[in-house]
């Protein structure tokens, strides 16, 4: 029984925060309780209790990575404290702004989030024409604040993520299946990288437990893993051709633990691409993990974030 719950628990990890729940059946609201304490730590990561205290360590960096569990309102309210301390502290000081990445939102609908923060639509507007309940689905209330935080104090909110429908489709079918027009949405073949082996076995494992529930939907591991990198890899890009674009913008980045933990999905693909001869220098990152980690046997010996919120 054991073994069973923490095979369901790496399942639970990874479809609350890569997002499986897009590419099966398994209830995207199924709840198992998390522990709440930062009584086990990770080789390398602090625990922090407030925004009081995290600011400081954050604010320097270029991209702040914020790891959620999708359903749980309280990290998003941890999110919202965030924004709104680096928003008052630093936003607009010496040219410094802030911007909002967003993984909740798919690259096509730019357009529609631009005008819902230029007030030409309204919010009922922007889920409808983001199809947000069907490309996400967690409530909207969730979100809502950050939102309506951002419209308030002119703060941009980038979408960044993979459109489902490709990654559905390259979980069953591979790369090669995209057509030219799809191919438009995603990085080139050439920047998506498979690497690290690491991280292969973690969203693997995941899979497996998938699988083993009753859940799969892909008979391909690898075109299954390959899809999670493709979606690592779109965010990833779309960060860092922001930062490229907005030097003098601090990026806080809002997307599922999975994406995070380890710097193996978002983080190192962004730093890949901002570490490119021109933009070596002064790139800093910091993650934060707004929960700890419900899975047990995710690897203690390396740092799994920067910082661990907990009580």
């Amino acid at each position: 029984m054991i073994f069973y719950n923490n095979k369901i628990k790496l399942m639970r990890f990874f479809a609350l925060s890569l997002g499986l729940y897009l590419l099966s059946t398994v209830p995207a609201y199924a709840q198992i309780p998390a522990t709440k304490t930062c009584e086990t730590l990770f080789a390398g990561t602090r625990c922090i209790n407030s925004v009081a205290k995290l600011i400081p360590e954050i604010s320097k960096a270029k991209v702040i990575y914020l790891g959620e569990t999708h359903d749980s309102a309280e990290d998003h309210k941890k999110q919202l404290k965030i924004i709104q301390e680096l928003s008052d502290r630093f936003g607009n000081r010496n040219n410094k702004k802030i911007a909002i990445a967003m993984e909740m939102f798919q690259r096509p609908s730019q357009n529609a989030i631009n005008n819902y923060l230029a007030g030409k639509i309204t919010e009922e507007e922007l889920v409808k024409q983001t199809e947000y309940e069907q490309r996400w689905g967690f409530p909207w209330e969730l979100y809502a604040p950050i939102l309506r935080f951002a419209k308030a104090n002119n703060i941009p909110i980038l979408a960044i993520n993979t459109p489902s429908e490709i990654t559905r489709k390259v979980s069953r079918q591979g790369l090669e299946s995209l057509t030219p027009e799809e191919r438009k949405l995603i990085p080139p073949f050439s920047e998506i990288h498979t690497s690290p082996d690491e991280y292969r076995k973690l969203v693997l494992a995941a899979f497996e437990a998938h699988q083993n529930a009753g859940q799969g939907t892909s008979k391909n591991l690898e075109s299954f893993f390959l899809a999670q990198v493709l979606w690592d890899e779109t965010m990833a890009e779309s960060i860092a051709n922001f930062v490229k674009a907005n030097p003098k913008t601090q990026v806080i980045v809002l997307a599922g633990q999975g994406h995070i933990v380890y710097d193996y999905g978002i983080p190192s693909r962004v730093k890949r691409r901002l570490q490119a001869k021109s933009n070596r220098q002064n790139f800093i990152h910091r993650s934060v993990l707004l929960s700890p980690p419900e899975d047990e046997n995710l690897p203690k010996n390396q740092k799994i974030a920067d910082f661990i919120w907990g009580k």
